[in-house]
């Protein structure tokens, strides 16, 4: 059948055939969509291009029912808008393994908002679990071990190897599986309103909107002890790299990483009066890259020489009176009652809501009520302490 592929896998012994479909055609989609519309609950996952392309793209969306498989390639052309409309469904659960990466691309992206998540590596989080990989997971419970060969795939190519369609068909393949397991462990440990509660606060993400900034360069460890010129030439390669990497569609790390960055910014600021008219062997750049790039190189770097020292930009603190002395607070409460517990801290409490309470400073139940981030399960259980802490 068109559209539909054999895999022959060996699980506990037997071997068994599973079918999935690949969704890369309208056809296939219409498909697709009345099945998932028949479905109380679906397993996603997403795989993008980030490695590859200068700014990522939704390359492939994985969906399971209960019943089937479907890989849709949302490269292909036609429209697959009915899938949003369906994700915000709140009457329709949607599961993913690590999902706050792929909210924010959807969202981003597309535009898109999921309602009614269950994320299993978050349930695995709050039940204290020690490692929280999907390949983990699914070895240690089920002794499915998963390939790990088309981690770093370019997705965005195309067509779609055999290969590739197995390794993304399994990320979703044993998700409902792995939910149903983790949310009797939830239920049995009496944390399931702790689960929900958090789920929810994931799907308030904000979407993926990158836009580069030349100051963005002050982000780099290190750059503010260097000396100012160092830094002028810093930023101009800094400023180089995004628009060679715009152009070429990669991401800036595949024109230079940091440590090239750095390496040839050390070197040029050692320069003397006036600078040498090639740019020479650099300690810790590859000759290859040396050889292919060293005119814009050059150019850059003497554009740094002649370019105004940069100004470190003043960000303006909104912090009110006694703010990092609660915060400070409040992350020696979370850390210790995280420990208590065996759990990470921010199972405890997120950064947000920590710097919202931090930043409003609540005096009692009213006014911790109103700290938007901080649900009825957390302010429940912890609202006491918190009013303790910061007061």
């Amino acid at each position: 059948m068109r559209g539909k592929h054999h895999f022959i896998g060996e699980m506990y012994g037997l071997v068994t055939e599973q079918l999935f479909t690949l969704v890369d055609n309208h056809h296939s989609w219409i498909e697709c969509i009345h099945a998932l519309k028949q479905a109380s609950r679906i397993a996603v996952d997403i795989e993008a291009n980030s490695l590859y392309a200068y700014r990522e793209k939704v390359c492939l969306i994985q969906i399971s029912t209960d019943h089937h498989d479907y890989i849709v390639d949302p490269l292909a052309d036609f429209s697959i808008d009915e899938l949003g409309v369906l994700l915000a469904d709140p009457a329709l659960e949607k599961v993913f393994h690590a999902a706050d990466y792929d909210l924010s691309l959807l969202k981003g992206m597309r535009g898109w908002e999921v309602n009614n998540l269950f994320d299993t590596m978050w349930a695995g989080r709050i039940l204290g679990f020690s490692q929280m990989g999907l390949a983990w997971f699914l070895e240690t419970l089920y002794e499915v071990k998963l390939s790990k060969k088309c981690q770093k795939a370019d997705w965005g190519r195309r067509p779609l190897s055999q290969e590739k369609l197995v390794y993304a068909r399994n990320d979703t393949r044993y998700l409902l599986r792995l939910r149903d397991e983790l949310d009797a462990q939830l239920q049995e440990a009496g944390m399931e309103e702790e689960a929900r509660e958090i789920f929810e606060g994931q799907c308030r993400v904000e979407g993926t909107n990158r836009v580069f900034d030349p100051d963005d360069f002050w982000r780099l460890k290190g750059v503010r002890s260097m000396e100012p010129r160092s830094q002028a030439i810093l930023k101009a390669l800094f400023v180089f790299r995004d628009k060679e990497a715009k152009r070429r569609d990669v991401p800036p790390f595949k024109v230079l990483n940091n440590q090239v960055l750095f390496a040839l910014t050390h070197h040029a600021a050692q320069w003397k009066e006036p600078p040498p008219a090639v740019l020479e062997s650099v300690q810790g750049v590859p000759t290859k890259l040396l050889e292919r790039m060293k005119p814009h190189l050059m150019k850059t770097i003497k554009t740094g020489l002649d370019a105004p020292i940069p100004q470190r930009p003043v960000r303006q603190s909104n912090a009110p009176s006694g703010y990092w002395k609660r915060h400070e607070a409040l992350m020696t409460w979370r850390k210790e009652a995280a420990r208590e517990r065996g759990v990470e801290s921010d199972v405890i409490l997120g950064r947000k809501a920590l710097e919202e309470i931090a930043q409003k400073g609540p005096e009692n139940e009213k006014e911790l009520a109103e700290i938007t981030l901080l649900g009825p399960w957390r302010r429940k259980q912890y609202g006491t302490i918190i009013l303790g802490v910061v007061t």
